[in-house]
C-alpha cells in the first residue's frame, strides 16, 4: 500500500490505494490495482490500472506499459477491495475449522520472467498473528524499521486456498459470486462452531449463503437459542425449505421451540409429505423416545431378498450415513427382525434376508423417557433402537447420536 507506480517514461503517475479482486474472474489472483493519482494528473475518481498492464523495471519497480491509459473505478461494486474488505474482518479458516481476524496479505508476483507477456499478482495466504497486527500498527514508518521489528514475531499465515469470506451483505455476495464451496465441504458440527463464534450479522449471512442441505446439517448441530436467533429473520418459506432437508425429528425439535403462529406457517409452506412426518412426531413429549426418534430408516418385508434391500438403500431419500440396519416386518407391520448393514455385503443378491445373520432385537415403546433409551443404548451396546407404537408397529427409530446429544444436553 502506497507504493509509487511510474509511467512508462519513468515519471511517479501515482501510489498505490487498493487491490481489487474480481471474484466472478479469478478469486486469487489481484485483478487490478486502484490509484490515488499524482498531483499533476489528479482526477476526482480513483483510477483503476489492470494488473496486465503494468511491468516491472529491472530494479522490481511497477510501471505503466507503454499506451496505457488508467480507467476510473467502477461504482458498481463490483470488486472485492483487499484493504476496505479483508483487513480487519472476519474470515473463515475452513483447515483449522475457525473463524480468525486479517491482520495483512500477502501477495506473490507470478510471470517476472522477460519472455513472458502479463504480469500476475496471486493472493498467497493471509497473515492473522501478531507479525501482521504489527505491520499495520507500524503502518507509514520506514519499511526496513517495519520489517525489523516485525521479524521478531512468529509467523501465523493461512494459505488464501483455505480462507473463506464474509460478506454481510448476501446481495453483494451473489454479485461478487462468492462461494463457500470451502465451508460446505466441512463437517456440519464444525459449520456450527463457526456459526456460534461469529457475531450476529456475520453470523446471519453466512447462514443464508449455505445451500438448504448445508444450512439444515449445520442448524441440527446447534443450540435450540441459536437455532431460533439464525432463522428469526427468515420468512417462512426459506425456512420451510431448510426444515425438509432436516431429519424428521429433529425438524419436530426446532419446530416445538417456536410459537404455534410461526410453527404453522412454515409448516404450510412444506411440501405435504414431509409436512406429515413432521407433523405427527410434533404430538409426542419432546423428551419421550418418540420425540427423539426420526422417521426416516429402511423397513422391508420378511419376504424381501438382499438385492431388494440394496435397491431400497439406493432409493433412500434421508440420511444414508444414519442406516447402520434393515428392518424386517411381518403382514402385520410387526417388526421381527433386524439386519446389519453390514451383512448385505457378505451376501449373494437373490439371498432372502431371513436367512443373513440377525441382531439381538431390542425396542422401546414411543412413551419411554430418555434415561430408559440411555439405559437400553448402554446395556446392549446398540447402534440403533427401533420405537414400537401401543400396537407392537414400527413407529420410527433413535440412533446413538440422539442419545449422545440427550445426555450432553443433561451434563
Amino acid at each position: 500500500m502506497g507504493s509509487a507506480i511510474a509511467d512508462a517514461q519513468g515519471g511517479t503517475f501515482g501510489h498505490i490505494r487498493e487491490f481489487a479482486v474480481a471474484p466472478s474472474v479469478d478469486a486469487a489472483h489481484v485483478h487490478g490495482i486502484v490509484l490515488k493519482l499524482a498531483s499533476s494528473r489528479r482526477r476526482d475518481k480513483p483510477s483503476l490500472v489492470l494488473i496486465s498492464q503494468l511491468e516491472l523495471s529491472p530494479d522490481g519497480a511497477m510501471q505503466l506499459r507503454k499506451s496505457v491509459q488508467p480507467t476510473p473505478l467502477p461504482e458498481d461494486e463490483s470488486f472485492l477491495l483487499l484493504e476496505r474488505d479483508l483487513l480487519d474482518q472476519q474470515i473463515i479458516d475452513v483447515h483449522g475449522h475457525k473463524v480468525v481476524r486479517v491482520n495483512d496479505v500477502d501477495l506473490v508476483w507470478e510471470n517476472c520472467q522477460e519472455d513472458t507477456p502479463d504480469l500476475s499478482l496471486r493472493i498467497a495466504e493471509v497473515e492473522v498473528g501478531m507479525r501482521g497486527a504489527v505491520r499495520r500498527l507500524l503502518k507509514g514508518l520506514p519499511s526496513t524499521s517495519v520489517d525489523r521489528i516485525a521479524s521478531r514475531f512468529g509467523a501465523s499465515v493461512i494459505p488464501w486456498d483455505f480462507v473463506d469470506l464474509i460478506d454481510r451483505d448476501p446481495a453483494r455476495r451473489v454479485r461478487l459470486k462468492i462461494e463457500q464451496d470451502r465451508l460446505s465441504k466441512m463437517h456440519p458440527s464444525d459449520i456450527a462452531d463457526i456459526l456460534e463464534e461469529l457475531a450476529p450479522a456475520e453470523r446471519h449471512a453466512l447462514f443464508v449463503s449455505l445451500d438448504e442441505e448445508v444450512a439444515a446439517e449445520a442448524l441440527e448441530e446447534v443450540k435450540p437459542k441459536m437455532q431460533q436467533s439464525l432463522i428469526e429473520s427468515l420468512d417462512s418459506e426459506q425456512i420451510a425449505g431448510i426444515v425438509e432437508e432436516m431429519d424428521p425429528g429433529a425438524a419436530a425439535d426446532l419446530l416445538s421451540e417456536l410459537t404455534d403462529e410461526r410453527s404453522e406457517a412454515i409448516l404450510g409452506e412444506m411440501d405435504p409429505q414431509e409436512r406429515q412426518e413432521v407433523e405427527d412426531l410434533l404430538e409426542f413429549a419432546g423428551d419421550s423416545a418418540a420425540g427423539r426418534m426420526t422417521t426416516e430408516y429402511i423397513a422391508l418385508t420378511s419376504t424381501a431378498l438382499v438385492d431388494q434391500a440394496i435397491a431400497a438403500l439406493r432409493d433412500f431419500e434421508g440420511d444414508i450415513d444414519m442406516i447402520t440396519d434393515i428392518y424386517l416386518l411381518d403382514e402385520e407391520e410387526k417388526i421381527t427382525a433386524l439386519v446389519p448393514l453390514v451383512q448385505l455385503l457378505l451376501a449373494a443378491a437373490g439371498t432372502p434376508l431371513t436367512e443373513l445373520p440377525h441382531s439381538h432385537l431390542v425396542t422401546c415403546n414411543v412413551d419411554a423417557n430418555g434415561r430408559k433409551v440411555a439405559e437400553l443404548f448402554d446395556k446392549y451396546n446398540l447402534r440403533s433402537l427401533p420405537v414400537i407404537d401401543k400396537d407392537k408397529h414400527l413407529a420410527g427409530v433413535i440412533h446413538a447420536e440422539q442419545v449422545i446429544a440427550l445426555l450432553r444436553a443433561n451434563h
